[in-house]
């Protein structure tokens, strides 16, 4: 059967900016876009194909504007091209870390200040409005969603949510910057002489804090982990406040990805089995729970 022109490969081979006919290859590993590497005549692009999902918060105006901030900044490749749902940067050849690489001292030595130039250089370059990602509001906003979608989790909702605002309240006054907020090791990329982070679907106004835990919780750093990860940050030993925020994040950043799955175990079309996912995250969420809750009052 040919493809047809609404197929997302057909788009992207479709699209003006190319010099000559050329052929998509499809990259694997995305949950919400599709992805593509074209080869135009010797030159390499990464096309990300994919329309806003507001159950989740991801609006494509919002990653185009950080996206061509985190480029101006030298975080990211450079945009090339932009069109409703389509999302064209220059590809970058290198190697997308894996859990253990984030692990290494010596990579946590590079992936730090990387980390840093977003929360303290992106701001400079944005333009137009754009988003914050405070995750204890989408904490609130999956409940309700899954309560509409009469979701087989509804039951634990409660003591979720009332855990989300445990967590909240600990965290306390914080510091605003752009973030990230989805530091999985697949979103760095490492050419050997520098590293580049990547996709930008949920990023926005929030606390560092919250980068930090989510690499710590998406990489299943060690406490010891976690305290170099705090000195290298902000340059000198972490205190007792610092280290209550971040496990307090790094739990905030699990409770969010369980109910994420969990959403999307309702809303997705995608073949994944987001039940495993959820009950793989909500595991992850209580071991982090059991190292924050000692520290709730401290």
């Amino acid at each position: 059967m040919s493809e047809t022109a609404d197929q997302p490969a057909a788009r992207v081979a479709g699209l003006d900016i190319w010099r000559g006919p050329v052929e998509p290859k499809p990259i694997d590993g995305g949950i919400t876009n599709t992805n593509f590497l074209v080869d135009d005549r010797g030159e390499r692009f990464f096309v990300r194909i994919g329309a806003d999902i507001p159950v989740h918060g991801v609006m494509r105006f919002n990653e185009l504007t950080a996206a061509r901030a985190a480029a101006a900044a030298g975080v990211s490749p450079d945009v090339v091209h932009a069109e409703p749902g389509v999302l064209v940067t220059r590809f970058v050849e290198g190697r997308t870390l894996e859990e253990a690489d984030v692990r290494d001292p010596a990579m946590l030595e590079r992936i730090v200040p990387l980390i840093r130039r977003c929360h303290d250089d992106m701001q400079q370059h944005l333009r137009g409005p754009v988003l914050m990602f405070w995750v204890f509001h989408i904490v609130r906003h999956y409940a309700g969603v899954l309560r509409d979608a009469e979701s087989d989790w509804i039951g634990q909702l409660p003591d979720l949510v009332a855990r989300g605002e445990r967590l909240e309240r600990a965290v306390g006054a914080i510091e605003v910057a752009f973030g990230h907020n989805d530091l999985l090791a697949a979103n760095f990329i490492d050419t050997g002489d520098r590293l580049w982070l990547i996709d930008w679907d949920y990023a926005g106004f929030n606390t560092p804090l919250f980068d930090l835990g989510g690499l710590s919780s998406n990489n299943q750093l060690s406490g010891a982990q976690e305290d170099d990860l705090l000195t290298l940050y902000f340059g000198q030993a972490p205190d007792d406040r610092q280290r209550r925020g971040l496990k307090a994040m790094k739990a905030a950043s699990l409770l969010r990805e369980s109910m994420w799955s969990m959403v999307s175990e309702a809303h997705s079309d995608l073949d994944f089995d987001f039940r495993a996912y959820t009950q793989e995250n909500l595991d992850r969420f209580e071991r982090a729970w059991a190292e924050f809750a000692p520290l709730e009052t401290a």
